[in-house]
């Protein structure tokens, strides 16, 4: 017994230690106290500055920082919704350190998938290693995209909980929805969420199909009733971050507009053009089995050994300065404007997919293929412009994400599971031979055809050039030697993807005719597999990409005209820095300043108009009435600080105001306007303005007195009532004003600011950002976490009291 008990533990105890040395033996900088150096990270310390300070030195949330973009909610930046006790089950399962935890995690969710499923144990292994590496989990997290792959990890494991419960077993499966889905919610990637969502309506379909045949429909209606009060309570466990994160989607670029203008590239989320800008090509879908077949990133290391070394040698460069150069080289030439590596599966994992679509009989099959094809389709956006536009026209949701290619990550869920569910069979010896054989035969023949197609013509039907070849300044000379590289890799991995999946439809049919054991099976399949992903992901995602701590913590280094500005100790004004490519995908001038710029994929909707309508166009009297103390450019020294005198200050004193119909006169408006004396107001809010007499007066004063990021006080002084212009951002979901204690409406004017009438006389104004919802949600993260893990206290409890008996 206690050996039957062990053999069956064993692959239990065997499992997560491997993903963990695998996870740790790939980062292995991180044993060394090295970071990896991220992007978006980067960007994200910029972001965050102003809130974090505000953290450590009151030990209270902000829910409102002015760092960026004027200001705007910090809900998508950083706050932590501390009564979500399920926080404390995600630090129990990262174990580590980031980035080595999210594919700990990932790995060891689809091993509870398989298990669930039904797939032997060691398979399962193997099956979570040919998942938790694929490559686009690595190239995200070289990206610094961390919140999507720390909420991918938790997909596998809350679609083992859907399938738990419509197998009719339902405490285990309410266990395991529950609280899977709730730590996905918890990671704040609901575009990995909304993407999951497709895969998940394919398993209920599916096992409807299995209930109405069966005659269980009430068994499946059981089943969704388990579930739907398990998404209920994740729901409520992370209900104050979806609640912000939903409220304030309305306002930002993800919702609506009003302007009226370029209505064909409009949705009711996105433009059109901003959503898929990022979209996958047709014929580049097909590096899913062949890595470099587009020639793989914007930044590859072409090696002493390419035509581009040999080139710039013979053109006078040193070895060191040849090298230097190819190591970061453009060797990307899809239609994408850039990208950080290909999306690469797995040659044998699409070799096993194909054998899964022939040996695989049911809905389950049909099902997983749909999906799949159809993330694979959606991923093209506007390369598939019929399907992408009925999707972001008429498809719930769909709209409010962007890079479309994201998508992709369903078929990195999908294929993988079809594979090892067909090797299921094979695996257990359940699978005839004349079904294995027809199989092997027709998904070898397939994959194999498509490989030698590219191998034989890929170097006389592409071009292997693109437009961002020559606005990336390359000369022409070195395009055409680049050209040559670029066919070498798309041969060369042709080539090695071909060699993989003979090797695995070979390990296949030994293991058929009884050559290979089981285990042994297991094994060379597993390190075929491994060996494939591991050096195709060292090629983006490599121990280069590592830092030390001290640099990670402090990526920002001010410069002279940084240093400038901050000897201005004015209470509050914001800065314009030109140096960049891109202002407005900026991070690091947040990190400093109070940024007219900044970083961040869901800023407010009006400010993104008043972007392209006025700022990108130099509007002054924009740039004045958003209190633009300085401008940094570029001099010949470095960046230089310019004062601006025109700037208007925290606050001001109107005497005139002009009414306008609608979103688009009040934007035109902002033209040839002067901001010091007039102020824009939209016909709706008329009535705040009601009985106000606006008179000549100039006498009167207004000034901040205190800053913090929520709470902004003024003392104003009048001889008669005036409508004041606040030089902050409007927002009223949670920005209270008040008047000498006593709350008073404000209105929004110049389109995107505060506006107020003032009575006479010697007031204080204080402007609270505190939205009532943030203290009901933190009842209900707290009541419904408690819930969940109450639940898998009492699950565990009792598996265990069933196995002792």
């Amino acid at each position: 017994m206690k050996k039957e008990l062990l053999a069956r533990i064993l692959p239990h105890i065997i499992a997560p230690i491997l993903f963990l040395l695998a996870a740790y033996i790939y980062f292995s900088p991180l044993i060394e106290g090295k970071t990896l150096a991220q992007h978006d990270v980067v960007q994200w310390k910029g972001q965050v500055k102003e809130i974090q300070d505000y953290r450590q030195s009151t030990g209270e949330e902000t829910l409102w920082t002015n760092t960026m973009f004027g200001g705007m909610p910090a809900y998508l930046i950083s706050v932590r919704f501390t009564n979500n006790l399920l926080s404390w089950g995600d630090w129990i399962l990262q174990v580590g350190k980031a980035p080595a935890s999210f594919i700990f995690m990932a790995m060891l969710g689809f091993y509870i998938l398989l298990l669930v499923l039904g797939v032997n144990a060691w398979l399962s292994i193997v099956g979570a290693f040919a998942y938790g590496l694929s490559s686009y989990f690595f190239i995200a997290t070289g990206a610094g995209h961390n919140a999507k792959v720390h909420a991918i990890g938790y997909v596998a494991p809350m679609l083992a909980g859907m399938i738990l419960a419509f197998r009719g077993r339902y405490l285990g499966g309410f266990t395991l929805f529950a609280l899977f889905f709730g730590l996905n919610l918890y990671t704040g990637h609901p575009q990995i969420t909304y993407y999951a969502g497709f895969i998940m309506v394919t398993i209920a379909i599916v096992y409807f199909y299995y209930a109405y045949k069966d005659k269980l429909l009430m068994q499946f209606a059981k089943a969704l009733g388990v579930l739907a009060v398990a998404g209920l309570l994740a729901f409520g466990a992370n209900f104050s971050k979806l609640w912000f994160t939903y409220d304030y989607g309305k306002d930002s670029i993800r919702g609506p507009s009003e302007l009226t203008s370029n209505s064909s590239n409009k949705t009711s989320g996105l433009d059109k053009d901003y959503a898929t800008g990022w979209s996958y090509g047709v014929a580049e879908s097909f590096n899913l089995l062949i890595p470099n077949l587009m020639g793989g990133s914007t930044g590859m290391d072409l090696g002493t050994d390419s035509k581009m070394y040999n080139f710039l040698k013979e053109n006078g460069y040193n070895s060191r300065q040849a090298e230097s150069i190819v190591s970061q080289f453009p060797t990307y030439w899809g239609p994408q404007p850039g990208t950080s590596g290909p999306v690469y599966i797995g040659a044998i994992v699409v070799f096993l997919f194909f054998f899964g679509l022939f040996a695989v009989k049911g809905p389950e099959k049909w099902g997983l293929l749909a999906v799949t094809a159809l993330s694979i389709a959606l991923a093209m956006g506007h390369n598939f412009n019929s399907l992408t536009s009925f999707f972001l026209d008429h498809f719930p949701g769909y709209n409010k994400f962007r890079t479309v290619s994201m998508i992709l990550y369903v078929a990195e869920v999908t294929m993988p599971l079809l594979a090892f569910i067909a090797l299921k069979p094979l695996y257990d010896g359940t699978l005839d031979k004349k079904q294995f054989m027809f199989a092997l035969k027709w998904s070898a023949g397939i994959v194999v055809s498509i490989i030698l197609f590219f191998l034989l013509f890929g170097g006389v039907l592409f071009s292997f050039t693109t437009i961002y070849d020559s606005q990336r300044g390359i000369p022409e000379q070195m395009i055409q030697v680049l050209m040559d590289d670029r066919k070498a890799m798309l041969k060369a991995d042709s080539l090695r993807s071909l060699i993989y999946v003979l090797l695995a439809a070979g390990a296949l049919y030994a293991f058929f005719i009884k050559k290979l054991k089981p285990l042994h099976f297991a094994a060379i399949l597993g390190l075929l597999i491994i060996a494939d992903m591991w050096v195709v992901n060292k090629r983006y995602m490599n121990n280069n990409n590592f830092v030390s701590e001290q640099k990670a913590d402090n990526p920002f280094t001010p410069t002279n005209a940084d240093l400038q500005i901050l000897k201005d100790k004015t209470l509050d004004y914001r800065v314009f820095n030109l140096t960049f490519g891109d202002p407005f995908s900026d991070g690091s001038t947040s990190y400093f300043h109070k940024s007219l710029g900044g970083y961040h994929g869901a800023k407010m909707r009006r400010y993104q108009e008043l972007i392209d309508a006025h700022i990108s166009k130099g509007n002054m009297a924009v740039l004045n009435m958003l209190n633009t103390r300085y401008v940094i450019q570029q001099g010949e020294k470095g960046p230089v600080a310019h004062f601006n005198p025109e700037a208007l200050g925290n606050a001001w004193f109107v005497d005139t105001l002009q009414i306008v119909p609608n979103a688009d006169a009040e934007i035109s408006s902002l033209n040839g306007f002067n901001p010091s004396t007039k102020a824009i107001v939209d016909k709706r809010f008329k009535k705040a303005i009601e009985g106000f007499s606006p008179s000549n007066d100039t006498t009167g004063t207004i000034k901040l007195i205190d800053y913090k990021p929520n709470r902004l006080v003024y003392k104003s002084n009048t001889k008669y009532p005036k409508v004041a212009v606040f030089s902050e951002i409007y927002y009223p979901k949670g920005w209270i004003a008040t008047v000498d204690g006593k709350e008073q409406d404000h209105f929004r004017a110049d389109y995107v600011l505060r506006a107020m009438v003032v009575p006479a006389g010697s007031h204080e104004i204080v402007f609270t950002f505190k939205p009532k919802m943030f203290e009901i949600g933190k009842k209900i993260d707290l009541a419904s976490s408690l819930l969940i893990i109450l639940v898998f206290i009492g699950w565990i409890a009792f598996e265990i009291k069933k196995q002792l008996k």
